[in-house]
């Protein structure tokens, strides 16, 4: 990745100069700048105002709708990470005691990752920021332009999906 691009550079591509630039390039750029901001004030507001990190978020976050808790493959599918990246992460929030981990007596190989009270307690009040700070983030869309977005970029899932079909 360019970081010239993820700075929202959107012109000269690979040091080509195009009168008319290719348009889905262009909106893979846009897409690919609009992201890399929001993720990055994100993860600054985390670190800054809760000392973690948006991969811990996004474990508690899982587990938040799975209150029986969840295997650790299972998690690792949920993210789309590695089980490696995700068992890292549930021994920082153990430390922490954010999350329990157990082992079934049926299959020791495997683990269960619930949520403790503290973690469902810390989650809340970070859940509750972050919202906000989401809002923040769209505050300067109106209604029928951000329901006229989620639906075109429902649209390009369904294209990405198809696009890897083939």
């Amino acid at each position: 990745m360019a970081t010239a691009f993820q700075a929202g550079q959107e012109g000269d591509v690979h040091g080509a100069s195009e009168a008319q630039p290719n348009p889905n390039l262009r909106l893979w750029l846009r897409l690919l700048s609009c992201t890399t901001i929001a993720e990055k004030r994100l993860r600054r507001r985390l670190a800054e105002q809760f000392d973690t990190t948006l991969p811990r978020f996004d474990v508690l976050a899982a587990l938040e709708r799975e209150p029986g808790g969840l295997a650790m493959t299972e998690l690792s599918q949920r993210l789309l990470v590695s089980n490696g990246n995700v068992t890292a992460v549930v021994q920082q929030l153990a430390k922490l005691g954010h999350v329990s981990v157990i082992k079934p007596e049926h299959d020791r190989r495997s683990s269960i990752v619930t949520m403790t009270d503290e973690g469902r307690a810390h989650f809340a009040t970070v859940a509750r920021e972050h919202h906000g700070w989401v809002e923040e983030m769209f505050a300067g869309i109106g209604a029928d332009d951000r329901d006229q977005l989620y639906r075109l970029l429902a649209v390009l899932r369904g294209s990405l999906d198809q696009s890897e079909e083939r």
